[in-house]
């Protein structure tokens, strides 16, 4: 039985821009609770080459009514100019966990994506 929530995986590059990203989803209540994995090496094609890089795994935990608000968000505080941005349903949990991760994240919102956010740092 599914539920409806989501975690919501993304890899940013430093440790500020994982704080800054953290924060802002949690005060705007877009996710309930995240988790930085540090340490992650990530391989993957860029421009027709693969590319290596150091990252921060960001381990979000939220509403999927949120997905499109937190898209949003990423894409708006991220330096690369493809940020990751995936989720994966959370098909069961506790009870009370659930309770608790809906309790503490909105129901839905609408956050404008500004398209005039100058430029973005290429990964």
């Amino acid at each position: 039985m599914a539920t409806a929530y989501d975690l919501c995986f993304v890899t940013v590059g430093d440790r500020k821009t994982a704080e800054e990203i953290s924060s802002g989803l949690l005060e705007e209540k877009l996710a309930a609770c995240v988790s930085a994995v540090p340490g992650l090496e990530s391989a993957y094609w860029w421009k027709d080459r693969i590319e290596k890089s150091s990252e921060t795994l960001l381990i979000i935990k939220t509403r999927r009514a949120l997905r499109e608000d937190i898209i949003q968000f990423v894409k708006e505080h991220h330096p690369y100019s493809v940020p990751e941005t995936v989720f994966t349903e959370i098909a069961a949990g506790s009870r009370d966990y659930l309770d608790w991760l809906g309790a503490n994240t909105l129901f839905t919102t609408n956050i404008p994506l500004d398209k005039d956010s100058g430029d973005k740092k290429e990964i």
